[in-house]
């Protein structure tokens, strides 16, 4: 699908950027890997996975591809533009290999498995293919590839893979980390290539979880992001089925490590979150009011076609009781434009879902067709596409405006905000996020990263909010 938004959350705005852990790391390694991650937060959060593997192996992280050794691209294949930008760059970093003939380049994540043929066979654009649940066997097939042996690792697993692997942290400003808790998923959504490439849910075991989260806590870290195709359908239970645990106590779990430790979460399905996770994150003040609740249309026959598993009037419903149970709670939701067969009526009836859910922020799409999906094989894909971008348009400018009023309605209010850094438009200021995940940005004076601190709101943009500490 392609994409037009308005906004984009942290892990969006960082397309194709490198990764690179904190200096004290990078010396003393004969060889270096430069790794490049597009997508979603799952992508980023398994690149960290693979920076812990490499640098087992005797692997530093450069930021610098032309002086690395071994150069991965952790791949997205929900998007055609994602496809799109990743075989440019391939073909970029091959130019170097004629340069440099002991390269070794590598394609990670979901496109792998899909793909592998081309990469590897037909366009010879790489050394090495990994799917998801395979990063394991990076360091071996690397070893291959130095000997001249092209390789592929595409197996999916049927177990949780990396549980007992501490993640090194990438780009990371030292506030907010990724937490995986489940990978996978069940849901056979007919846009969808998820379960195809990154294969059935399993969930993580519960302690390991908050183990990793205490430690990012005792490291400095203030703030957690829970992470799974579908983190409501999240169910682990111990080896000796002693003791089950549900994605409610599971962050309950996570919040009860410090009140001084925010807990947010993506993604929700509709169809899985309960009053439990809804009456969890009321009980907490630490866990954010901030719920993501994809729709992808407002049309009950179109939602049938996608197989969603629920209704128009369902979702809505949905959104009645989370604003019943949590009247200050954000939200925001994803949308496609043009899905086959879409009428015009249909379209309306998107455009008024939008306005009566009023969402903070919203990730637009159109459709495009993905190869190996159940749409592809049982759809036709024909709605003509000035059809689908003037749709597109037209969901993107009602949600801007509506995005503009959420803001406008937050003027005159204080909210309680995590310092995450220096504003990149003025050094003299900070930015954060409330809880609601709304970026506010505010006078530094003597306040730094890491900081809780209480902002009364002034003044705002469409996108963020402008303030003044309260002292």
């Amino acid at each position: 699908m392609q994409e037009l938004m308005e906004q984009k959350q942290h892990d969006e705005s960082k397309q194709g950027e490198a990764f690179l852990p904190a200096e004290s790391v990078l010396t003393h390694y004969e060889k270096h890997f430069y790794i490049e991650s597009y997508g979603c937060a799952m992508n980023f959060a398994d690149s960290e996975v693979v920076a812990s593997i490499l640098m087992a192996d005797g692997f530093g992280a450069t930021n610098d591809f032309q002086s690395a050794d071994l150069i991965l691209i952790n791949t997205c294949s929900i998007r055609e533009k994602a496809e799109e930008r990743v075989r440019k760059r391939l073909t970029e970093f091959r130019q170097l290999k004629r340069q440099k003939p002991g390269l070794v380049i590598g394609v990670l994540g979901c496109m792998a498995e899909r793909l592998k043929a081309a990469f590897l066979e037909e366009e010879k654009l790489v050394d090495i293919v990994v799917g998801p649940d395979a990063y394991r066997s990076l360091p071996s097939l690397v070893e291959e590839a130095n000997g001249g042996q092209k390789s592929v690792n595409v197996l999916l697993s049927r177990d949780e893979t990396y549980a007992d692997i501490s993640p090194i942290r990438l780009n990371s400003n030292g506030v907010n980390a990724f937490v995986s808790i489940m990978r996978g998923c069940n849901n056979m959504c007919s846009f969808c290539v998820v379960p195809f490439t990154r294969g059935r849910e399993r969930s993580r075991d519960a302690y390991s979880i908050v183990h990793e989260c205490e430690a990012l806590f005792n490291d400095g870290f203030r703030e957690v992001t829970l992470l799974g195709q579908n983190v409501d359908s999240y169910h682990w239970t111990s080896a000796d089925n002693k003791e089950t645990v549900t994605f409610a106590q599971l962050m309950e779990k996570v919040a009860l490590i410090s009140p001084l430790l925010r807990v947010r979460f993506s993604t929700s399905h509709p169809k899985d979150i309960t009053d439990d996770v809804l009456f969890t994150i009321k009980k907490y003040e630490n866990i954010c009011n901030y719920i993501h609740l994809p729709v992808q249309s407002g049309s009950s026959r179109v939602l049938q076609m996608m197989n969603r598993t629920y209704s128009r009037e369902w979702y809505i419903s949905k959104v009645n009781r989370i604003r019943e149970i949590l009247p200050d709670c954000g939200l925001s939701t994803d949308m496609i434009a043009g899905f086959c067969t879409e009428t015009e009526e249909e379209h309306q009836e998107s455009l008024t879902l939008m306005e009566y859910c009023r969402y903070d922020l919203a990730y637009l799409y159109f459709y495009s067709e993905r190869p190996g999906t159940l749409a592809a094989r049982r759809f036709e894909d024909d709605v003509p596409l000035p059809v689908k971008k003037r749709r597109l348009q037209e969901l993107v400018d009602l949600y801007r405006n509506h995005s503009l009023i959420s803001m406008q309605k937050d003027v005159g209010k204080t909210y309680k905000v995590l310092v995450e850094g220096v504003s990149k438009k003025d050094a003299d200021y900070l930015y954060g996020r409330n809880e609601q995940n709304k970026v506010i940005v505010f006078p530094k004076e003597n306040h730094q990263k890491s900081d809780y601190v209480m902002v009364h709101v002034h003044d705002c943009t469409a996108g963020t909010l402008l303030g003044n500490v309260i002292k």
